[in-house]
């Protein structure tokens, strides 16, 4: 009895200590982001709208994160995020956008041969407009971001993430990074023609940052806008008192035979604890109105999490009246 009570005690001692070093090699993250303003919006031709909104700047979302050391350099990755609407409590941008849009991925990565990830991924196209413009990710104030991804017929098709995809990002080598990534069909009979698939490189060394993309989407691009095929030259310069962004893009919707070509300028000059920063962008249609937009606003860091921030748009589509807009909020991190 008192061997097998020695083994017993043994075997608990191994077992936890597995256990305390499989926790020492793994880790798992909760963060997300809550924007939310007050202000007025008032689209082309539309009327003006007041009141209390979430994700004007950035839209709100929270994530979770993990990964686990597999050893030789290798490990597990995953990544579920979500976005929420912080004037109502709802989840998602808007009604029957799924509830993990933003991100639902596992994958490997390595440190000399890069990662690859599988599920819901965000393309390449959204990160290179993100990068490259003064306003970021920002919907509701971006020239570039709404231009690309929120203009009716002129736009790309197949959202800012794909899902059922498969994508690869490569270590940084010289300063540039290559990513790919492919969205296989999946989709009911007389739904789409295909897949998506798209391939980016970047380059960042100094003060200068730029990148190339090209994507096709054939899937979850539903008539009358359907495929299109997307191509974007972004660049960045840093002259340190201020960043300049330059942006080329054209975007071919190979049903309806729109041709667009989207260009964009801005510029974030630090000032003080903020920065102000203004971005331009126009749409130049071959069939349609043309659009031109112009974003001006301040951003001040009250920490390194949580920012107060007023920004204005003018937004003038062909033949109507000018929307105009205007917002005031705060964003926390967290």
């Amino acid at each position: 009895m008192k061997k097998t009570f020695t083994r017993s005690l043994l075997a608990a001692a191994v077992l936890g200590s597995a256990a305390v070093g499989a926790q020492a090699q793994s880790t798992v993250q909760v963060y997300g982001l809550i924007d939310m303003s007050v202000g007025s919006t008032k689209a082309p031709g539309g009327t003006s709208v007041t009141g209390v909104d979430s994700g004007r700047m950035s839209t709100s979302f929270y994530g979770f994160s993990g990964s686990e050391d597999l050893g030789s350099g290798l490990s597990a990755q995953f990544k579920i995020e979500g976005f929420f609407r912080g004037d109502t409590g709802e989840q998602a941008r808007f009604n029957g956008d799924a509830q993990f849009s933003r991100t639902a991925s596992v994958g490997l990565s390595h440190k000399d041969f890069g990662s690859i990830n599988f599920g819901r991924t965000t393309t390449q196209l959204f990160i290179s407009t993100l990068m490259f413009n003064a306003f970021g990710d920002s919907f509701g104030y971006s020239p570039a971001t709404r231009h690309y991804f929120a203009s009716g017929a002129g736009s790309v098709t197949g959202d800012s993430g794909w899902n059922d995809s498969v994508s690869y990002a490569s270590p940084t080598l010289g300063g540039f990074r290559f990513g790919t990534s492919i969205a296989t069909k999946e989709s009911a009979a007389g739904v789409g023609n295909g897949g998506n698939w798209s391939v980016g490189v970047s380059y960042s060394g100094g003060p200068l940052a730029a990148s190339l993309v090209y994507q096709n989407v054939k899937k979850d691009a539903a008539a009358p806008l359907a495929d299109t095929e997307t191509t974007q030259l972004g660049a960045s310069y840093d002259f340190t008192v201020a960043k300049a962004f330059l942006q080329y893009g054209q975007v071919k919707n190979t049903t309806t035979l729109i041709k667009t070509d989207i260009v964009g300028a801005g510029v974030r000059v630090p000032l003080g604890a903020g920065a102000v920063i203004a971005q331009y962008g126009s749409m130049d249609l071959n069939v349609g109105a043309d659009r031109d937009t112009v974003s001006l606003g301040y951003v001040h860091n009250l920490s390194r999490r949580t920012d107060v921030y007023a920004v204005f748009m003018h937004d003038k589509l062909e033949g109507l009246s000018a929307g105009r807009s205007y917002s005031v909020g705060i964003r926390h991190r967290f």
